[in-house]
């Protein structure tokens, strides 16, 4: 029985990892964080930590969780350049698995997205748009930004040159070497992401679309489990299902 520790309880994402710690038989929830509570009694009730709270957070909890050696699953989104890179380093002193998206649906649309991308070649031009809920922070989501560094990687451009959020006035024609991405917000979606790859008669469209947080929040559970016995290191939820071996 792996014992859980789920921070950012009160959270819409906290809820549903809650729920599907207490649903799956071989996890247990023994512990809850939330803002303004001490962090240090919760981790020392737990085997591994599932972290859906805020990353103005994450460097207290990477600093707690490596004095306590409490492996972590990170699903928090929005990091800033230094906070991406004190992950990168306490993952030299702990397993994490830190990921943009928990879904197994939208790993294999990253897995799709960069075999698309290699297949279709740099005649497509290549657009990201992803929708979610009223209440969502931060923007592009972080599953976006994936997809974007994930292209970006397979043609050779840079994120932060070549990535257009958004376009406005008189911006003339589009570039060659361009990812657009772009933004919506509305309603309760949960979450929505598209990759159009478009060329002069033709266009191919890659999309999943989430209808409960219940995804989400099962596959954090899952990595979880997944996480036990590993070594120290960074993985991503393509790890965890096996996509990488396939890449």
């Amino acid at each position: 029985m792996l014992n859980i520790l789920v921070t950012g309880i009160s959270g819409r994402m906290g809820k549903a990892v809650r729920q599907a710690v207490e649903e799956n038989p071989d996890t247990r929830l023994a512990a809850t964080h939330d803002a303004g509570q001490e962090l240090g009694p919760a981790l020392e009730k737990a085997d591994i930590a599932i972290d859906f709270s805020f990353h103005g957070f994450t460097k207290e909890l990477l600093a707690e969780s490596i004095r306590r050696r409490v492996p972590l699953v990170i699903g928090t989104t929005g990091h800033t350049a230094e906070e991406r890179r004190a992950i990168d380093e306490a993952a030299k002193e702990l397993p994490i698995v830190f990921a943009a998206n928990y879904s197994a649906g939208v790993n294999t649309l990253f897995w799709l997205t960069r075999h698309a991308s290699r297949i279709l070649g740099d005649s497509f031009d290549i657009e990201i748009v992803e929708m979610h809920h009223r209440h969502k922070i931060d923007a592009p989501s972080g599953t976006a930004r994936r997809l974007a560094e994930e292209l970006c990687k397979t043609r050779g451009y840079s994120a932060d040159a070549d990535v257009a959020c958004g376009r406005k006035g008189l911006v003339g024609a589009r570039k060659q070497r361009e990812i657009g991405m772009h933004s919506m917000r509305g309603g309760d979606v949960v979450g929505d992401h598209t990759v159009v790859f478009a060329a002069d008669g033709e266009r191919v469209e890659l999309t999943h679309r989430a209808s409960s947080r219940m995804t989400f929040a099962s596959g954090a559970v899952r990595a979880a489990l997944w996480l036990q016995g590993k070594g120290t290191g960074l993985y991503d939820m393509e790890d965890v299902l096996g996509l990488r071996e396939q890449s």
